[in-house]
């Protein structure tokens, strides 16, 4: 048996033998907006106030109010915030790097930005990204220089954390093209497989820890829930159909992570229950410390206070009045903060029910989940 895989196993079945802690040197993150630090920023419009402003106090090319899970997760090791791949000016590669853009998806979307609204920076692409970068940014090393002390180091690549957010987009992209659920239903084993298939890849460039959340319950998001309004509704309030997409879309991806634990024991992958972290939001706000978790904190209009006329940071005008779409008054106690993405506050009660191990396979905490 290899010897990763023995000391998680012990770990597993006896925590109490081992409380070595994980100081990974770097992240590599992939994904979406969930854990997009500046990518779509880089690329495309930025943000705009009052984005960023209840931790950073300006926008900060995050699409929330302040910090993001990947953000915590930086933190928990010590770490910067990881900047993002496409965001050329000033930045400090060494402890990481993001390749995460918002709107992106697993596959090739149909349509993308500008004639579109998905991001052409896919998974595929992502990873593209990755494997240039992991070259190239040793060749600068070598040269020496300031430069160089801006690149990880190459040792880096096979001990980081890689962390992947991403599969929400390409379920929005089948449910807003009008695709029926079972149609939608139908293309989950195609992009999980292209999610696969980009997880081999990484690790063929020597990548041996995964950190990997499933997707979220889009049904109970205010974009979703006002685009598909007749749809049946659970007791909390969510589209029923919706969630149940997501909640197959994450069976067949923890069906895929134990797929690739068993052709790469080497390595160790930790699937993590995001979705039901993210669903208590809902089903139970107040005894988390929440409150109104459908009505979106920076938005305007409706039952949700969400309307895709016009978004967080935008203006509309009503009755000849020029009305600006600004944050609610208190937004931690707040879930939803713009009617796709959470709040800090949700962001960062997320981060502390996931990093205890209670809702991860194997169920170990953050920091003892991959000993070496």
């Amino acid at each position: 048996m290899p010897v990763l895989l023995f000391m998680l196993l012990v770990s597993i079945l006896n925590p109490v033998v081992s409380h070595k802690t994980c100081d990974f040197p770097a992240v590599f993150n992939l994904g979406d907006s969930n854990s997009d630090t500046g990518g779509y920023a880089s690329a495309f419009t930025p943000p705009t106030s009052p984005y960023g402003d209840t931790y950073f106090h300006m926008p900060a090319r995050r699409f929330s109010d302040g910090r993001l899970i990947i953000d915590f997760i930086a933190e928990a090791f010590g770490l910067p915030f990881i900047n993002a791949y496409l965001d050329s000016v000033g930045t400090n590669f060494s402890h990481g790097i993001n390749f995460a853009t918002a709107a992106s998806t697993i596959r090739l979307p149909i349509s993308v930005i500008p004639n579109g609204g998905f991001s052409p920076f896919y998974l595929g692409l992502q990873y593209s990204q990755f494997e240039q970068f992991k070259v190239r940014s040793q060749m600068i090393r070598k040269k020496g220089g300031l430069l160089a002390s801006l690149m990880p180091k190459e040792e880096y690549f096979s001990k980081a954390l890689y962390t992947f957010d991403i599969g929400q987009n390409d379920l929005g992209e089948g449910f807003f093209s009008n695709l029926t659920i079972q149609e939608v239903n139908a293309s989950i084993p195609d992009i999980i497989n292209k999610f696969s298939a980009n997880i081999k890849n990484i690790y063929n460039l020597g990548a041996r820890f995964f950190w990997v959340h499933n997707t979220g319950p889009i049904g109970c998001l205010p974009y979703v829930l006002t685009a598909f309004a007749s749809a049946e509704k659970d007791p909390a309030g969510c589209l029923k159909p919706y969630n149940e997409v997501a909640q197959y879309f994450n069976l067949k991806l923890k069906e895929s992570i134990a797929q690739l634990r068993n052709e790469f024991p080497s390595a160790a992958f930790t699937y993590v229950d995001i979705y039901s972290v993210k669903y208590s939001l809902f089903s139970e706000p107040q005894k988390h410390g929440f409150e109104l978790p459908f009505v979106t904190c920076c938005g305007y209009g409706g039952e949700y206070n969400y309307s895709a006329a016009v978004l967080c940071g935008g203006t509309i005008t009503v009755n000849g009045t020029e009305i600006f779409v600004g944050s609610c008054d208190n937004p931690s106690v707040r879930v939803v903060w713009d009617g796709i993405h959470f709040t800090e506050a949700a962001n960062k009660f997320i981060f502390y029910q996931i990093s205890t191990g209670s809702f991860s396979d194997p169920a170990v905490p953050l920091k003892q989940a991959f000993q070496s």
